[in-house]
């Protein structure tokens, strides 16, 4: 099992920036797969940002809305990945999730963060 705790979510306004943070435990050690997604009221979820690791080789994939607006990072000692996202607009308000998988499907996910963009 992997437990994936998602924090950095709140009010920001229109323009402003954020960054999110999700620290993963348990057993991680086989996970190559961490990313984002978000879901807004009504929506589907959907892809922000995702590292996928295949052996030495690390792919970065955004999602259309966000390309140029966020970064995906990941710091493997903490165990940790992050989104950085700036120029927020008010389409960017959602639940944001965090997924960890194996391969290419999420198997494991966050509770959620609000993170709500104020116009």
């Amino acid at each position: 099992q992997v437990q994936l705790v998602e924090s950095g979510g709140g009010l920001v306004q229109a323009g402003g920036s954020l960054t999110l943070s999700c620290a993963a435990s348990g057993s991680i050690f086989s996970i190559n797969a961490m990313g984002w997604y978000r879901q807004a009221p009504g929506k589907q979820r959907e892809l922000v940002a995702r590292i996928t690791r295949e052996g030495n080789i690390k792919y970065i994939a955004y999602g259309d809305s966000v390309k140029g607006r966020c970064t995906i990072s990941r710091d493997n000692a903490k165990n940790t990945v992050y989104l950085q996202m700036s120029s927020l607009k008010s389409e960017d308000t959602a639940v944001y999730y965090c997924g960890a998988g194996y391969g290419q499907t999420i198997d494991y996910w966050g509770q959620g963060t609000q993170v709500t963009v104020s116009s």
